[in-house]
């Protein structure tokens, strides 16, 4: 059951008017509205957790001095690419 709102918002009329064209059958603009927020609330939470992982990894990489530099990752990367291109040339 819905207890709380969200603040009221002023919009320009033309983006109003785009959120209101691609609604789907039977869908409110309210129901967009709280979708497009419960989505944003995701992404930004998963972008918080993706970066204190990036973090996490890298303090540990540091510390256990098992550590490889952006271009040697890059120059691996590269030479499994180059195999995987030899490796599907036509014959």
């Amino acid at each position: 059951m819905k207890s709380a709102t969200f603040p009221s918002i002023r919009v320009e009329q033309a983006l109003r008017d785009a959120a209101e064209s691609i609604l789907g059958e039977g869908e409110t603009l309210s129901g967009f509205v709280e979708q497009s927020i419960r989505e944003g609330i995701e992404r930004r939470r998963n972008q918080s957790e993706f970066i204190a992982r990036g973090i996490a990894s890298r303090e540990a990489a540091r510390g256990s001095g098992d550590y490889l530099s952006s271009s040697e990752v890059l120059e691996k990367l590269e030479r499994r690419l180059d195999a995987l291109r030899t490796k599907r040339k036509p014959r």
